[in-house]
């Protein structure tokens, strides 16, 4: 098993479940975080640390989220590890919500 980050990241990119992954398997994109599937050790402590719920393990993923599971695994190879927390974007708050955002995911 492995953690995934969905759909609700895009555009808010919280950077909270970053501070407390012992082993550092965030990649941070322009708009959205992803796991590596390879360094993730199941530790579950990133998980309740997303203030949008964003992160679930690869096997408990809610319907239609099961793209993520690939999806982290293709950027975590291209994006680099961000291993502090960050502030969050301006307008993140907004983002929250919205749903269907996988359009909006930057690469």
């Amino acid at each position: 098993m492995t953690f995934v980050v969905t759909e609700s990241c895009i555009k808010c990119k919280y950077t909270d479940c970053v501070e407390v992954c012992p082993v550092d398997c965030f990649h941070e994109g322009p708009n959205f975080l992803v796991i590596d599937p390879e360094e993730c050790i199941d530790c579950t402590l990133c998980e309740p640390e997303c203030p949008v719920e964003a992160i679930y393990p690869d096997d408990d993923l809610p319907e239609g989220q099961e793209k993520f599971i690939e999806l982290n695994a293709e950027l975590s190879l291209e994006w680099p590890v961000i291993a502090e927390m960050k502030e969050a974007p301006a307008d993140a708050k907004e983002w929250e919500t919205v749903k269907e955002k996988l359009h909006l995911l930057e690469r």
